[in-house]
């Protein structure tokens, strides 16, 4: 499902607005961001704990710096795009993890974010269900505690001058079905009318 993510993460992110433009991905794990960014013009940076994780992100281009999203150790105003995808519901600071990803952002930068939602239906769906089904997500991946609260993620991003809009996401369910039949290799992820469960967030910093 991770690589179902990175693609509609990458659909949010527009061209880069010109030579030398950079893309910070927070948490960038294995580099899956990459592959759907061909094209786009960006120096992809990525930034994790995991040195194994960074070498698979190599191999796709992406320039890895060790770090933790909690403390980046790249400079203010660094770059024209910050991702944090599938990583906010892991750190145990949310408001500090939003503080760093603003950090780095230019004036008019754009922060792109998909996470889930601290919520009884995402603890039943995104835990209770997904974890148990095959090829989904790992047993005991997530930590309801860290579950990731709206209001929280939206007013800390305001607070640092970025504005949200946030909307719900699940896969399509045709697609689905033929991946769980081995009919597709993947599958496609579109909007819904709740954010309540997974959700993608999409705001620039004031100019």
């Amino acid at each position: 499902m991770l690589h179902w993510l990175a693609a509609a993460r990458a659909a949010l992110v527009p061209p880069a607005p010109g030579e030398g433009a950079v893309l910070v991905d927070l948490g960038c794990g294995a580099g899956l961001l990459a592959p759907h960014l061909d094209g786009k013009g960006y120096t992809h940076i990525g930034v994790d704990l995991s040195l194994g994780a960074l070498r698979q992100a190599a191999e796709h281009g992406v320039l890895g710096v060790q770090g933790d999203v909690l403390a980046v150790p790249l400079p203010d105003a660094c770059a024209e795009v910050v991702v944090a995808g599938e990583i906010l519901e892991h750190v145990p600071d949310l408001r500090r993890a939003v503080a760093e990803a603003c950090r780095l952002l230019r004036p008019g930068g754009l922060l792109v974010i998909d996470t889930l939602a601290a919520t009884a239906m995402c603890r039943l769906l995104a835990i209770g269900v997904a974890e148990r089904l095959p090829r989904i997500a790992t047993r005991g991946v997530h930590d309801p505690r860290l579950l990731v609260d709206r209001e929280v993620l939206v007013a800390a991003c305001a607070k640092h001058d970025v504005a949200l809009e946030l909307r719900g996401i699940r896969p399509k369910l045709t697609d689905f079905a033929g991946w769980l039949l081995g009919r597709r290799e993947t599958v496609r992820m579109v909007p819904v009318p709740t954010t309540a469960v997974l959700f993608q967030a999409r705001g620039r910093k004031r100019v």
